[in-house]
């Protein structure tokens, strides 16, 4: 066993798998993410346009853009991590990329994503 192979056996053997909805870029999620303050903690949820997904089994992010207050931001979830209550699949779009970073230069209607007819 090389070092790649028996890193992926630890990392499988210990992370748990969460059942979260099949998305991809384009698609409108809501992440509901737990944060703790102090001793208290609380769930916060973030709703925005899928941009990418990256990386493969363990090691997969994605990154969810919104406009809050007119400034756009964006924010990067491990899409195992155990901060992650839930994630919601609001819409369906209909993009033909995997990454979008065009839609950081438009805004208002421009930045709109046609649904995707199911």
């Amino acid at each position: 066993m090389n070092k790649m192979e028996l890193i992926n056996y630890v990392q499988d053997a210990v992370m748990q798998k969460k059942e979260t909805p099949a998305f991809k870029a384009g698609d409108t999620i809501t992440v509901h993410y737990k944060i703790k303050e102090g001793n208290k903690e609380r769930i916060q949820p973030f709703q925005g346009v899928v941009i990418q997904r990256r990386g493969t089994a363990n090691t997969e992010t994605f990154t969810v853009r919104k406009i809050s207050g007119n400034i756009g931001v964006e924010r990067i979830f491990p899409i195992n991590s155990p901060f992650i209550e839930k994630i919601e699949l609001n819409r369906r779009g209909a993009v033909r990329r995997a990454r979008i970073f065009y839609l950081r230069e438009l805004r208002g209607k421009k930045a709109r994503i046609k649904e995707k007819r199911i």
